[in-house]
């Protein structure tokens, strides 16, 4: 495949809009021309997913390092593991490479009321369902009582500490900006608690944005994915609900100091974001389509990060292709609250690195880019209708700029 220099990609767009009929349209981005931002994130060749940002200071880099390697730990029972449990290793969901998603599926269950009320079901051990259980203890198994079942992939952590580096009143502001210019479309902030801090702070990790801050959810994940207990996350999760199993526990106590939680929230902070793939005629013309059938009114192209202690992710203009807020997605909800999300509502997917991914959408129920926007519902029927109603070659177009991404 032919590739071009950005010049080159300037020249061939006036060429693209003609061959599309479209013009740009009005931006939905909160960034400011006049910002001050010190530039774009450096990208990195595609061979090199998993690796730290490039030029790193030396201590930021070891710290990259040591957290890299308590991700890759296997934890053990006598460590604190369990006693209810999905993986022994962060590693183990996120991996192909590491830092990736290979697809691993959990299990979300609740029962919805008569009067229309979500119930987690947090006394039978919802809403997350550990399928592991150490020597003593069973897995736990979805209630037969349960009338919300859902299965979630687990995400990529690429490039997650410059979503973390995003203000709050960034991603406000995109959603005011978007219920002026695109209403109908126009997404919510998830509020929700920080623990450390506790104000309430917009969400922006999990696939309902129900975690707000890098370090809540490395927190969130020792406990709820390993059963490792640490300062934030205290209390055991009850097997099945059943609290007085908890007797039996090899270990009772804090499992972890905290020591462990940083160095994961270190590695995931200065993870590289994914590169992004080659740019021909064809992607910049999908570029345009992408725009016109209006996709990147969710699927924000750039968003800017604030002052952050840590250089590579100060200050920097970056393109995850998401607002990271909720949008109602009709039938392609889960059917899971968390926080102020809805059953209905998803957090706005990232579509950068998207073409490392061998299963799409929350569920991993699409295989396919023209699968995953086919089963858009809700706020996304209809830029899904327009993409179906698009010719061969637009709807070509648009799929190699999405994979380029």
């Amino acid at each position: 495949m032919r590739t071009y220099s950005w010049s080159t990609c300037c020249a061939l767009t006036s060429i693209a809009i003609a061959l599309v009929g479209c013009e740009f349209p009005q931006s939905t981005s909160p960034v400011a021309a006049d910002s001050g931002f010190t530039g774009h994130v450096e990208a990195l060749s595609a061979l090199d997913l998993g690796e730290p940002f490039p030029r790193l200071r030396s201590d930021e880099l070891a710290r990259f390092e040591a957290g890299k390697d308590e991700f890759d730990e296997v934890e053990t029972v006598e460590e604190g593991l369990g006693p209810v449990f999905n993986e022994a290793a962060c590693s183990t969901c996120h991996t192909n490479p590491i830092g990736g998603s290979n697809g691993r599926l959990e299990t979300r269950f609740g029962k919805l009321g008569a009067d229309g009320v979500f119930d987690p079901m947090a006394t039978l051990g919802g809403s997350l369902l550990q399928d592991h259980g150490i020597p003593g203890y069973n897995a736990e198994v979805v209630p037969t009582d349960a009338t919300v079942t859902a299965g979630r992939i687990t995400t990529q952590l690429f490039g997650l500490g410059l979503v973390d580096a995003v203000p709050d009143e960034e991603l406000l502001h995109l959603a005011r900006i978007q219920a002026v210019n695109t209403p109908q479309t126009a997404g919510t902030a998830n509020i929700v608690l920080e623990l450390r801090s506790g104000l309430m702070r917009v969400g922006r990790f999990g696939w309902k944005a129900q975690v707000p801050t890098l370090f809540q959810f490395s927190g969130d994940a020792y406990l709820n994915e390993m059963g490792i207990t640490n300062p934030e996350f205290p209390a055991e999760n009850c097997p099945q609900g059943d609290c007085a199993s908890l007797v039996y526990n090899p270990v009772p106590g804090l499992n972890n100091d905290g020591d462990g939680v940083a160095a994961f929230n270190d590695f995931m902070t200065l993870l590289a974001p994914p590169s992004r793939g080659a740019i021909s005629a064809q992607v910049v013309t999908g570029s345009l389509v992408f725009d016109r059938i209006g996709c990147g009114s969710c699927h924000t192209p750039v968003l800017a990060t604030g002052p952050n202690p840590v250089k590579a992710v100060s200050q920097k203009l970056f393109h995850p292709y998401s607002d990271f807020l909720l949008h109602d997605m009709g039938s392609l909800g889960d059917g899971i609250v968390q926080g102020g999300a809805t059953g209905g509502q998803m957090r706005t997917a990232p579509l950068w690195g998207v073409r490392t991914r061998a299963v799409l959408l929350h569920d991993g129920r699409a295989t396919t880019i023209q699968d995953a926007i086919a089963a858009h519902d809700g706020q996304g029927r209809l830029a899904r209708d327009r993409f179906l109603g698009l010719s061969a070659t637009a709807r070509t177009a648009l799929i190699a700029f999405v994979r380029s991404l």
